[in-house]
């Protein structure tokens, strides 16, 4: 897992590089768009990617290793016999997981050093909260894996179920997106979609909560299968118990609204004169958006107006989606697609822009309150550079995997 994932992070962090330094102007162009690139999006995000990928298909089958090769061969029965409870050693195995998982991050923080020595721009908070997400990221995948091991009988089964779980949530958080209601809430605390999250600079107080709680439950899961000598019918309502208190948990952990726009460039927020104005907005306020999921105008809306609403509002904001068509042109509401219906307190107002300014001003036109004037002089600057990957590809896919192999054979020895 170490040799693949220095190999995976030094191949992204060279691509996000060369990219980084087009679009800042090399050759001494200047950028085209300078307030759109930010060592986040533009470095940090797709080279720490990588760790998802691995936190897919590499960390999951370390984990289940430690398992199932004790079932298979016996070693857990004698486990079992030695002083402590179940629930002690599967916390050492947990630990054991959780270090192992922030050892692999070692290349991903070479990266962080090495765009610094090319005069690379780092905001500590936002990297600081991109790393959390990845911590949690690989805490769901290593609970996951021990549940999927201590259910299974072989190594083999408990791989496919772990596959099978992760293609599932892919799928969920493909076919929600856009759709609105209790499908996209669902979708919205995915694995991929939880991380997102993070990657986005916002830090949600529910979606930690939830990480934290499914990767308990995934260990807790494991302790009620490995014991051996409990019948299979106790098993049965003891999961069964298990999954009526993870899933009251995070159904009370969703309704928690706290969250921290933690990104650099305020992505996540609106201006602090337009917040301070959407803070004496009292009434519901309910949004139909006829439009369909494939819309780009609808993805524009959900990134750069409702998904900033929703932390604002909280529970005064309910949206609808009435299209659900695979073609906007034949809705079933033809006749209105397009449309955005904003209601409060028994009024109703009709439009059809998604841009930001216009959306508060409809907002603030039914709540009776006056449009704030907004200032553009604290636009972001962005973080324009163009930078060569020096010694990245030496270092990642020479001196890496040579430590790496170096150390197994030391310890093999």
């Amino acid at each position: 897992m170490l040799l693949f994932a220095g190999v995976l992070v030094g191949h992204a962090f060279i691509t996000a590089v060369n990219t980084y330094s087009e679009m800042s102007g090399s050759g001494g162009s200047p950028a085209a768009l300078p307030q759109a690139l930010t060592t986040l999006d533009g470095i940090f995000v797709p080279t720490w990617g990588a760790y998802d990928l691995a936190a897919t298909l590499l960390f999951p089958f370390v984990a289940i290793r430690l398992i199932a090769t004790e079932k298979e061969s016996g070693a857990l029965k004698l486990l079992i016999q030695l002083p402590g409870t179940i629930a002690s050693k599967l916390t050492a195995k947990g630990l054991a997981l959780t270090l192992g998982w922030i050892v692999a991050w070692i290349p991903g923080f070479i990266a962080i050093i090495l765009w610094k020595s090319y005069g690379g721009h780092v905001n500590s908070i936002e990297t600081f909260n991109l790393i959390l997400g990845h911590l949690l990221r690989g805490l769901i995948s290593a609970g996951l894996a021990v549940a999927a091991a201590g259910l299974a009988e072989s190594a083999a089964s408990a791989a496919i179920i772990t596959l099978g779980f992760t293609v599932g949530t892919w799928a969920l958080d493909f076919v929600a997106t856009g759709r609105g209601g209790w499908l996209q809430q669902l979708a919205s605390y995915t694995p991929t979609a939880a991380l997102r999250t993070f990657e986005q600079g916002l830090l949600r107080l529910s979606t930690v909560a939830v990480m934290v709680t499914l990767s308990v439950g995934g260990f807790a899961l494991t302790a009620i299968w490995l014991h051996t000598g409990r019948p299979l019918t106790r098993k049965l309502v003891a999961t069964l118990g298990l999954i009526l208190v993870l899933a009251s948990l995070c159904f009370l952990e969703s309704k928690l609204t706290r969250s921290w726009d933690l990104s650099e460039n305020k992505r996540n927020s609106f201006s602090t004169v337009d917040n301070a104005t959407l803070q004496r907005v009292s009434q519901p306020l309910k949004l139909t958006v006829f439009l369909a999921p494939e819309d780009p105008r609808l993805s524009d809306l959900e990134q750069n107006v409702l998904k900033k609403l929703r932390r604002v509002l909280t529970s005064r904001l309910e949206v609808q989606y009435v299209s659900g068509s695979q073609s906007g042109l034949f809705a079933n509401a033809a006749d209105h697609y397009g449309e955005i219906w904003y209601e409060m307190n028994g009024q109703k107002i009709v439009d059809r822009s998604t841009i930001e300014e216009v959306v508060l001003d409809q907002i603030y036109q039914l709540a009776g309150l006056k449009s704030p004037e907004r200032s553009t002089q604290d636009s972001f600057p962005g973080y324009p550079l163009a930078a060569q990957p020096k010694k990245a590809a030496l270092v990642f896919y020479l001196v890496w995997p040579l430590i790496v192999t170096l150390t197994w054979w030391l310890l093999r020895r």
